[in-house]
C-alpha cells in the first residue's frame, strides 16, 4: 500500500474515532445535559447516562493501555467495566471522567497517526492498533447512541 492510501485510511480512522460523519460524538450527545439527568435510568433500561459514560471511559482506557503496555491487566469482565453507582458522586467526578475519555482518545489518535496500525501487537492474540481503533469507534458509537435514546426518553434532547 502506498503512503497516499495509508494516509487516507489513517485520516478516515481518526475521523471515525472522533465520531465519524454518520455519528455524533460524545460531546455532542452530552451537550446541554442537565446534571440531574445523569443518573436517571428510564423504565426497563438497566443503566443511566453516567453508567454509560463511565463504561465508555473504562473500556476505551483498557484498549489504549492494551496497545501501550504489554504488562497491562484488563479489568474483570463485566463487573469492573460498569460502575455500581447510577450517578457520579459530584460534578468533579463527572468532569474527570469526560476529561479522561477525551485525553485517552487523543492519545489513541496519536498512536494511529504515528505507529504501524497493521502490525500485530506482540503481546496480543492477533490484535493490531487498527483493530483496537475500530473496536473503540464501534463501541463508543453504540453507547453514545444509547445516551441519545435515554435523553430522548427523558425529554431533554
Amino acid at each position: 500500500m502506498n503512503s497516499e492510501h495509508e494516509s487516507i485510511i489513517i485520516d478516515e480512522v481518526v475521523k471515525l474515532l472522533q465520531g465519524g460523519s454518520a455519528h455524533i460524538g460524545l460531546k455532542g450527545a452530552l451537550k446541554g445535559l442537565p446534571a440531574e439527568a445523569r443518573g436517571a435510568a428510564p423504565d426497563k433500561l438497566p443503566y443511566s447516562i453516567w453508567q454509560l459514560v463511565e463504561h465508555i471511559r473504562i473500556a476505551q482506557w483498557d484498549m489504549l493501555q492494551f496497545c501501550l503496555n504489554a504488562n497491562h491487566k484488563s479489568p474483570k469482565w463485566p463487573d469492573d467495566y460498569w460502575p455500581n453507582e447510577s450517578l457520579p458522586a459530584d460534578d468533579a467526578v463527572w468532569e474527570n471522567s469526560l476529561r479522561q475519555i477525551d485525553n485517552d482518545l487523543k492519545e489513541f489518535i496519536e498512536l494511529v497517526k504515528n505507529e504501524d496500525i497493521y502490525k500485530k501487537l506482540p503481546h496480543g492474540s492477533g490484535q493490531t492498533i487498527l483493530h483496537e481503533a475500530l473496536q473503540i469507534a464501534d463501541h463508543n458509537a453504540y453507547h453514545i447512541s444509547e445516551i441519545i435514546v435515554i435523553r430522548r426518553l427523558q425529554g431533554n434532547y
